[in-house]
């Protein structure tokens, strides 16, 4: 017997995410639970000083405040980050993209 889904798309999570021999816990946009994995887009501040062709697939959240966080804020839809699901924060989200952003960021992935 499974355990029940706990993450929805769009909902905000705190993560440990890793790379080579460091990682951090920082914001990500939940995209998929699928058993013991999440897949997610990690969610940034950092835009000024990043390349024009990194900074055309950050997609702005208008309401980050509703999405939980601290201050202006990118998905970074440049890749999808598939995290275990002990990575994750998961008792609750943080937040959730608000009704408007989540068609916005529909439409700038499409």
């Amino acid at each position: 017997m499974g355990r029940a889904r706990l993450m929805d798309i769009f909902d905000v999570y705190i993560a440990y995410v890793s790379w080579g021999s460091g990682g951090k816990r920082r914001p990500v946009l939940i995209l998929e639970e699928n058993g013991d994995d999440v897949t997610v887009f990690n969610i940034t501040t950092r835009y000024e000083g990043k390349g024009e062709a990194i900074r055309a697939k950050y997609f702005i959240i208008n309401d980050w405040r509703q999405a939980g966080l601290d201050k202006p804020s990118y998905v970074d839809t440049n890749s999808t980050v598939t995290l275990p699901l002990t990575a994750v924060d998961s008792k609750n989200p943080i937040g959730k993209l608000t009704a408007a952003d989540e068609q916005r960021l529909i439409g700038f992935i499409s």
